[in-house]
């Protein structure tokens, strides 16, 4: 095709729109306004350590799994020692333990047509189980929703998530040197496929309108940026609002792999027991997010991660060797509250051939598969705009 699509946003999203309209014949030209790809999938390199921007897992129960593996743009992953995965521990009334309540796991039987969308998760999992386990498992599930009350959040949108951070095998993988590695294969993928990157090129609204006079446009941005791009004021979800927090330590034999706090929600992890290139020789590099709520600063989330730390990697404090804490809003993933779901998030189709990707919009998935389903779904809608305009 000799029409020439636009992307805007050179993040997940952005790079899977692009290899999917590329691979289809079509021009494609990528705008990024940093001067690498990556957005939120980017790993940063502060020192010798390597982070992303907060907690990172690849789930191979998605549909991006199979279409990066079909690609052949899967990483190399860092497998976890059963050594580790035996380390995983849970706070729950206020000390460290090895398993969950047993009504936490009674509920993870429940299959996921049995919990409703117009009833909050609570209220529903304390009909099924009792207050106890209802609780342990909304904080537990807080890993894949960076909320700071789960409970509150529809039942059916938080269980589908707890079973699959609960399920077993474990779906989580870790691509070996951080999520960068990924992004550079898809950018390597796009790169050969003949699309059009061009960095540190910040795109206006006035920009975005003459490129949709001649082609196609996807907006693979944060909705607070692609709210600003067109002018929209409806583009708005809610999200969640946590703190993020980086840590190096010395090595030590008794830590924890995971702390999951089931007294609220919280997570710390040791990304480098997977993946030990993540730090040098002797360190080990961890990451934890603790969602706060619209009250609670970022200070408030730093302290209830270090009462976790204190559990389950006793003496961090004299081992430390380097810390970087952040807030985190609007920059998680979307959430749905009773009565809602992915539907009723902003559509892809913003109609004159506009068509918005991301993580808050109206596509399935968990966490960064929304980005991967809706990036699909833009690249879909945008080919179909340019084949009607040619046989027109």
């Amino acid at each position: 095709m000799s029409h020439r699509i636009t992307v805007i946003g050179g993040g997940f999203a952005g790079l899977t729109s692009a290899i999917t309209i590329a691979e289809s014949g079509a021009q494609v030209t990528l705008f990024e306004s940093h001067h690498t790809l990556g957005g939120r999938a980017r790993t940063a390199e502060a020192g010798p350590y390597r982070t992303n921007e907060g907690p990172h897992a690849l789930y191979n129960g998605g549909p991006h799994w199979t279409w990066l593996k079909q690609r052949g743009l899967l990483p190399p992953l860092a497998p976890l020692p059963p050594l580790e995965a035996a380390r995983l521990r849970l706070r729950h009334r206020g000390a460290l333990r090895r398993i969950p309540p047993l009504a936490m796991l009674r509920l993870l039987r429940r299959k996921p047509e049995q919990a409703p969308v117009d009833r909050d998760f609570l209220s529903w999992a304390t009909d099924e189980v009792g207050d106890e386990g209802a609780r342990a498992a909304a904080h537990y599930a807080a890993v894949a929703l960076f909320h700071h009350d789960p409970g509150a959040l529809s039942a059916a949108f938080v269980h589908a998530r707890l079973r699959r951070a609960t399920a077993l095998p474990p779906e989580a993988h870790y691509p070996r040197g951080g999520w960068s590695s990924l992004i550079d294969k898809m950018a390597g993928r796009a790169w050969d496929l003949g699309v059009r990157i061009e960095t540190t090129v910040r795109v206006d609204s006035g920009t975005l309108a003459a490129r949709a006079k001649d082609g196609p446009v996807i907006v693979a941005t944060s909705l607070d940026a692609a709210r600003g791009l067109l002018g929209d004021a409806s583009l708005r979800g809610e999200s969640g609002r946590t703190t993020l927090i980086d840590l190096a330590v010395r090595r030590h034999r008794g830590d924890a792999f995971v702390v999951s706090d089931l007294d609220a929600p919280g997570w710390i992890e040791r990304f480098s027991a997977a993946d030990p290139s993540l730090a040098p020789q002797g360190e080990q590099l961890i990451q934890g997010q603790v969602p706060v709520g619209p009250g609670e600063s970022k200070e408030d989330g730093v302290l209830r991660a270090e009462q976790l730390l204190d559990l389950g990697m006793p003496g961090w404090r004299e081992r430390t060797t380097w810390r970087r804490e952040a807030l985190a809003t609007g920059r998680t993933g979307a959430v749905d509250r009773p009565g809602t779901t992915w539907r009723d998030r902003p559509a892809i189709d913003r109609g004159d051939g506009v068509y918005l990707a991301g993580d808050q919009v109206a596509a399935p998935g968990v966490l960064s598969e929304v980005s991967f389903t809706s990036a699909v779904e833009a690249a879909t809608l945008a080919l179909g705009a340019v084949r009607r305009q040619i046989t027109a």
